[in-house]
Formats: structure tokens, sequence, C-alpha cells
């Protein structure tokens, strides 16, 4: 099954409240953990991983809790955002102490296999010390693969990585996820969730604020306007057939383009063709402008 669990967490430093009473499931497939710097994204990734026990409620896998578990690191492997390795080691001898840690049977081979699968062969006689931030991101990457885990958990493993790193770093999560495995990122970039990620878990100040498709977040989200800019044969005469309906909160033309917004998503998806039918009138374009991940991030952040 491979299904992490969330149930009422929380965690507390202090008078500090990292996580708040949060509940979410994680399956197969890739899931993004989005949220700003602080959201509370690391802590909540440490507890699934095992490394910090939540003050409060519990987080399992496939029903056995996690916390004071050594089996658990059988099936999971973590890629944390802070620095994780030991600079005076070679890429070859970190990644080769993961094996033997893991108790492989050939930790040679595992070793080799892990480096090969992030790219790493040509670098991996360097010391971890010379490396770059992306180098040393895909050594972790590296680390973390080489028992082959079931469940894959990633604190923002983007840093630092540039252009073509990421894009193939993207092509192997993607692989990970087609075959069955869990995969679960954190990231405060909103393209890569958005490129990547098929079930999204948004964290704002600790709480969990949405969970689904971002598309499917925006549309839940009744009580905001819907932004859309239309074109048609005549955006005047459809401007003022859609003004009267309730389900516009204002509509606007300027240089030959038809801003509205519409408050009720399902009527106004309704509404438009039957109008623009009834006046005769031809829809060239109709292109939401709010609907990128960027757009619902900025709403849940200000609720």
């Amino acid at each position: 099954m491979n299904v992490l669990s969330v149930d009422t967490v929380s965690r507390w430093y202090g008078n500090v409240v990292a996580v708040n009473d949060v509940t979410m499931t994680i399956g197969p497939g890739i899931t993004g953990l989005l949220g700003p710097n602080g959201a509370g994204k690391s802590t909540l990734i440490s507890m699934l991983g095992g490394f910090l026990a939540p003050s409060a409620g519990t987080v399992t896998l496939d029903g056995v809790t996690v916390w004071k578990n050594p089996e658990i690191y059988r099936t999971i492997g973590l890629v944390p955002e802070r620095e994780a390795s030991y600079d005076f080691l070679t890429g070859w001898q970190f990644v080769l102490a993961n094996a033997e840690l893991h108790g492989l049977p050939d930790p040679g081979a595992a070793a080799k296999r892990a480096l090969a699968t992030v790219e790493m062969e040509f670098a991996q006689g360097r010391k971890v010390g010379e490396y770059s931030k992306g180098m040393r991101q895909r050594v972790k990457m590296a680390s973390a693969l080489v028992h082959d885990p079931a469940v894959l958990l990633l604190d923002e493993p983007f840093n630092g990585m540039d252009p073509r790193q990421r894009l193939h770093l993207m092509d192997l999560l993607r692989q990970m996820g087609a075959a069955g495995r869990t995969v679960l990122f954190s990231s405060h970039i909103l393209e890569e969730v958005e490129q990547l990620a098929q079930q999204i878990e948004v964290m704002v100040a600790g709480r969990h604020a949405a969970s689904g498709d971002f598309r499917e977040i925006r549309r839940l989200m009744i009580d905001r306007p819907h932004q859309y800019v239309i074109r048609s044969s005549d955006d005047r005469a459809l401007a003022s057939a859609l003004i009267a309906d309730g389900s516009t909160a204002g509509v606007q033309l300027t240089d030959d383009v038809l801003s509205v917004e519409a408050v009720s998503f399902l009527r106004f998806t309704e509404l438009l063709p039957r109008v623009a039918r009834a006046a005769g009138i031809r829809l060239y374009e109709v292109s939401p402008t709010d609907e990128s991940l960027e757009s619902v991030f900025s709403y849940l952040v200000k609720s």
C-alpha cells in the first residue's frame, strides 16, 4: 500500500507552534507539499520520516506508527533540506556507506546503480565538500535511493539545481510515481509543484490549508471571484448581456479585450454560451486568468 497517514498532528517548540492540527493522507503517486518558508513543511516531513515525534496526534505508514520504528527505513528514503552529508567523504563513499548501513547484500552494486540514476558517476570520486549545491542534492538523492525505497520524502529537492538537473530529477520522480511509489516533495516554488504533482497539499502558517488538484482547490473557493478574459465577435453586446446577470460582479471592456469577474463559477460557465448563442455572438477565446497555482496559493495565504 505505502500510504502515509497524518492524523490530527501538531508539533510545537515551547510556545512556538510549527504544525497545528494537521490531517492528511499521502498515497502512491506524486504529492506536492506547498507552502511559503516557515509554513511547517520541513517539520511535517521530519515527522513523516520518523525523525521527529509529534507533540500530539499520530503519523503512520500503512497503519504502523512511524515514530521509534526503525523498520520503516527499509521502506522510506529521505532527502532532507539541510546538508546531511560528510564533506570529507567522496560521493561514492557516502552512498556506499548508506548502502552498507541498510545491510544490502551487494552494497557496491546498489551504490553504483543509485549514482547512475542521478547521473553522478562522473563526480563520484570527488569529495562531497567540493560539490556544488546541485551536486550535493543529487548525491543525497542517490543515498536515499540506494535501498530502492517504496516511499520517498524530499524536502525542497530542487534547491541549487541548474535547469538540466531540475528537468532530470522531475523526469525521475515522474517515473517513480508512475511505477506506484509514494513520492512526497516539498517546495515553495509554485511552478515546480504545478508541473510535477498529481496531488497538492497546501500548508500555511503551520495549518493544512487545502488539498487536491490546484484547479479543484480554486473552484471550491466559491467565496472568491474568478477572472476571465473573453474575445468574441461582439464584445460590447456580450458585456451588456453578462453584466445584467447576478453571476458576474464586474465586466470591463478595454482595448478590445473583455474582462469578466464571475462570482459563481458554475452559473457563469452555463450562462456564457447560452447568452452568446441567443445573441448570435461567436466566442473566440475564454481564458481564466487566475487558475494558476500561484493565484490559488496567494488566495490561500491571504485567507
